[in-house]
């Protein structure tokens, strides 16, 4: 518990003010988040980081984080042709090497840079949007986090998915997602973010349910590959995967509803 606390507030003193600055700071944190979670899901399928297929699967993410509005337009105009490019090539290996890099493998490679790659993207994209919006995505899923820990201890009785992960319960998923509903009611309520209130609860509330979901996406992964955590990189916390499962899905999902203006 000791080493948790620690690390959670060694982290946060590192992470929140690159995330108040923004820009080129908060870019080069999200490519070595990215690439950190990349190194971490290869690793479970046993796939080496520095493999062929895992130096294509590198720059295949490195093209999927440049900003939509690139600081590179060169390159960025070509994103989606470099891409294709490389996921033909990650299909000749599977031929090159004789099937010891099979085509499920490289199905495998494609969906981890598109799970990683576009969740760490939006979170770029989000910032970059305000700082008020990436705020708004972290408190709902902390919220949801600590509301559904307190309330499951507190009143639960029925597991939610015990195959998936036997200690989260119906009732501190619901009492979660509650929870978070607080967020917008607070934001507006000090102006410090517009909107209708009408929509930004049932919004939250979806958000935070997919946030659960991103989490229990991850715990699958993990049980599938017979691991406990994704990593190490955070001591007490496990890997990074293991911090940002949430908002792998919530950050995207927030850009796809009418949240940020």
């Amino acid at each position: 518990m000791k080493t948790r606390t620690i690390t959670a507030v060694i982290a946060l003193l590192l992470f929140l003010p690159i995330v108040i600055m923004g820009s080129w700071p908060l870019l080069v944190l999200v490519y070595l988040m990215a690439i950190t979670g990349l190194y971490e899901i290869l690793k479970m399928n046993r796939i080496h980081i520095f493999s062929l297929p895992g130096i294509l699967s590198l720059i295949a993410l490195c093209m999927v984080l440049i900003p939509q509005e690139s600081y590179s337009p060169n390159i960025a105009e070509y994103q989606l042709e470099i891409i294709v490019g490389l996921a033909l090539i990650m299909l000749s290996t599977t031929v090159v090497s004789k099937n010891r890099f099979t085509f499920v493998d490289m199905g495998f490679c494609v969906l981890a840079v598109a799970y990683i790659g576009i969740g760490f993207m939006y979170f770029f994209e989000t910032r970059e949007a305000g700082l008020i919006y990436i705020l708004y995505a972290l408190l709902i899923v902390w919220l949801t986090d600590s509301g559904a820990y307190i309330l499951g201890k507190a009143f639960g009785r029925r597991k939610l998915w015990p195959q998936i992960s036997p200690n989260k319960t119906i009732e501190g998923s619901v009492g979660g997602t509650l929870v978070s509903a607080i967020i917008p009611i607070v934001f507006v309520s000090f102006g410090v973010m517009e909107g209708s209130l009408w929509l930004l609860i049932p919004f939250t509330i979806v958000l935070s349910i997919f946030g659960q979901m991103g989490d229990l996406v991850e715990s699958a992964l993990k049980r599938h590959f017979d691991v406990k955590d994704s990593g190490t990189f955070l001591p007490g916390h496990g890997g990074i995967l293991d911090r940002f499962d949430s908002f792998i899905f919530v950050l995207p999902l927030m850009n796809i509803l009418p949240i940020i203006s």
